[in-house]
């Protein structure tokens, strides 16, 4: 429920994308997907997370993640966005499947850079993230109907910055590669820090 959310805002302003562009015509929403991938190390600790007495190294993060995100730019330079970024599939650490969901609601800023169709783009903002754990046999739920593996998960409050170069390949249509850095609370009890770098290639459209 928690992330869910958390996520609902982002999901709102998709089905809001075309409404707002047409009631804002002085300003811009934009919507984008990439993919791409986070980092951090091993806490190099060796645990027994499903208590058979078999212990386990822990993982680094890593894998390839897929990103969603939009923004409204109220402002030819100045604007405000959201984004989601999760790992595809599940990741090994120490025995159990691993999925980290990240979330974050920004100021973006993207200052001129002498021509329209190329311009930089920063984001700084806060958010979470919700790491889940999967392992053992599957639960069936007789109210959903559903089984699912799912045996627990972390939640850790989040600052982010990004980094990125707009590139208009069409009057609409851009690609972004982008940095992200995100400082996350308390993720060194999991992992060897707080601190995650990521790198994104995304695709997007101008409303």
């Amino acid at each position: 429920m928690k992330l869910i959310r958390a996520v609902l805002p982002l999901l709102v302003l998709f089905l809001l994308c075309p409404t707002l562009a047409s009631a804002q015509p002085q300003g811009r929403v934009d919507a984008y997907f990439g993919m791409g991938s986070a980092h951090d190390g091993s806490s190099n600790q060796f645990v027994d997370l499903l208590g058979t007495g078999t212990f386990s190294l822990t993982n680094s993060m890593g894998g390839v993640f897929g990103t969603v995100g939009g923004g409204f730019m109220f402002k030819s330079n100045l604007g405000v966005g959201a984004e989601m970024s999760l790992r595809f599939v599940q990741g090994d650490y120490a025995g159990l499947g691993y999925r980290p969901i990240f979330y974050d609601f920004n100021g973006i800023w993207t200052p001129s850079f002498g021509t329209k169709r190329v311009m930089p783009e920063i984001q700084v903002g806060f958010g979470g993230l919700s790491l889940r754990f999967y392992g053992g046999a599957q639960n069936y739920n007789p109210y959903t109907g559903s089984s699912s593996n799912f045996v627990g998960s972390y939640s850790h409050f989040q600052l982010h910055t990004a980094f990125g170069l707009r590139v208009y390949v069409k009057e609409h249509v851009f690609v972004r590669p982008q940095f992200d850095y995100r400082w996350v609370h308390g993720l060194s009890d999991q992992f060897k820090s707080d601190s995650v770098t990521a790198y994104t290639l995304a695709v997007g459209y101008s409303f």
